[in-house]
């Protein structure tokens, strides 16, 4: 369980929250099948421009295959999807020239240097020698890749290929990028450095859709989370709002004067008594007019809590609650492996 301690929660505005915000991705009505197996069944998304999107998901969901339909490498069943104000099926390469996409597994050629990766990633965006040159020396500076460049791809680390495959990703400047599980097999720094990458990615105005099993990823980079399940979006909303859908959450308060504790204890409805500790447990969503009406009640009373805190469910329970016992493969991510 995940807990803060809280005098009075302050919404903090999150990247993409207004109304007006354009939309990078838009899908309705989205269906994929392989044969009698329905990968897709219906999917809406919106996601604005400048955010982190996240798509949960279990093994066999589905994630690669709406990675795949939006960036054009397949084509839906039905539905509609514009990707960058470009329709995926009718202009696809309006859309290929808006994104990046940086799959599960590494496109790098271990063959050939990291610097001859990226030049060949230049040439393929018909950049000119001198500018693809250029480009090539920028992105290898920015992911700390100088040093290795002229070294062969495949004696590179993970995190270093991964670092790579990024950098080869962002050679066309894609508005949009797709990262499909990018920190599979990586270790906890590796994990890390990749973040601030995507931080720094969005801070300079790039959307990212991210799809991911880590779900503390999603929780430290996603504005808004989406948890595909059976071929359908089960849940959407922050990490906030979508802990706040499992039951468990609870407000603790503790105390110091046992006459204080004896008072609350009395007059607050269902709560939990821990005479040892002083301490009271009141079922809550964690919402700010939950605890306004608690500290309200408190100020009322004269009564005075020497700690809130607010214990909320954590995105494991999200995830466990809303795909338990669909973990199933299905014939595109199979592929994709």
């Amino acid at each position: 369980m995940a807990s803060s301690v809280m005098p009075m929660p302050m919404p903090m505005p999150r990247r993409g929250d207004g109304p007006q915000s354009p939309a990078a991705v838009s899908a309705i009505g989205l269906r994929k099948s392989y044969g009698d197996k329905t990968v897709l069944d219906g999917i809406d998304l919106r996601i604005p421009t400048g955010s982190v999107f996240a798509l949960l998901g279990p093994n066999g969901a589905g994630k690669t295959t709406a990675v795949k339909i939006l960036s054009t490498l397949i084509g839906a069943d039905g539905g509609q999807a514009q990707v960058a104000g470009h329709d995926v099926a009718t202009s696809p390469e309006g859309v290929r020239a808006a994104i990046g996409v940086t799959g599960q597994f590494s496109a790098v050629d271990g063959l050939i240097t990291g610097e001859e990766n990226m030049l060949l990633m230049a040439d393929l965006h018909h950049l000119p020698k001198r500018e693809g040159r250029q480009v090539t020396a920028q992105l290898l500076e920015r992911f700390d890749l100088t040093e290795a460049a002229k070294k062969p791809a495949s004696t590179y680390s993970g995190g270093m290929k991964r670092r790579l495959d990024i950098a080869m990703t962002l050679v066309g400047s894609p508005r949009i990028i797709f990262l499909d599980e990018p920190t599979t097999g990586l270790d906890p720094r590796s994990r890390h450095n990749m973040w601030g990458i995507i931080r720094e990615l969005v801070s300079e105005g790039v959307t990212v859709f991210l799809t991911t099993q880590y779900l503390e990823e999603a929780d430290e980079l996603a504005d808004r989370i989406a948890v595909l399940n059976n071929g359908r979006i089960a849940a959407e909303g922050t990490a906030d709002e979508l802990k706040r859908m499992i039951p468990g959450g609870h407000v603790r308060l503790r105390f110091t004067d046992p006459a204080a504790y004896q008072s609350a204890a009395s007059a607050l409805p269902e709560t939990t008594r821990d005479d040892e500790s002083l301490a009271l447990q009141i079922p809550s969503d964690g919402s700010q007019r939950e605890l306004r009406s608690i500290l309200d009640w408190l100020d009322a009373a004269g009564v005075e809590a020497d700690e809130l805190t607010v214990h909320t469910p954590d995105l494991d329970d999200v995830f466990f609650a809303l795909t338990s016992g669909t973990d199933q493969p299905n014939p595109s991510e199979e592929a994709a492996r």
